[in-house]
């Protein structure tokens, strides 16, 4: 029988144990540090990283389906929905259904959506070399591809 474990007395030192090995684990942590380095860079305003991922989408993909984007960037349809309409209602982007094919949207950066991703990009950019701070450019280019691996497996020869 296991003994008991002494009654932690450092909260700042938890045993994690094997569990500290866990990609999942690694990579939600890891998230989620980037998500405070987002929040922090644009502390102050209303940016939310969905909104800047769909403007940059859109900018280098104009007429996408919004399917296609939601896919791309892994977005479950009700939250693509909410967040197309905020944009259409923000004047960033144009919601377009094709003649062709009635079920489709066709989805387009507005001028004042492109503008909008043009004053978020130098804050962005910022915070992209922000985030790998504390790697080495080895490191920082070595973990792309091991997280591109794991994102897109389907990528893999």
């Amino acid at each position: 029988m296991n003994a008991p474990r002494p009654i932690t007395t450092d909260d700042d030192a938890l045993d994690m144990g094997t569990l500290s090995h866990s990609l999942g684990l690694l990579v939600r942590l890891a998230q989620v540090r980037m998500y405070d380095l987002f929040f922090a860079a644009f502390e102050g305003t209303d940016v939310r990283p969905g909104e800047i991922s769909m403007l940059w989408m859109l900018d280098l993909n104009p007429g996408v389906r919004q399917g296609a984007v939601a896919r791309a960037l892994q977005i479950k349809p009700a939250h693509m929905t909410k967040l197309v309409q905020q944009l259409v209602s923000a004047g960033h982007i144009t919601r377009r259904i094709p003649p062709e094919d009635r079920r489709s949207v066709r989805l387009s950066l507005t001028d004042p959506g492109r503008q909008r991703l043009e004053d978020l990009k130098p804050t962005f950019l910022a915070l992209h070399s922000a985030e790998s701070a504390d790697l080495t450019p080895q490191d920082a280019a070595q973990l792309r591809l091991l997280l591109h691996k794991l994102a897109f497996p389907k990528d893999q020869p």
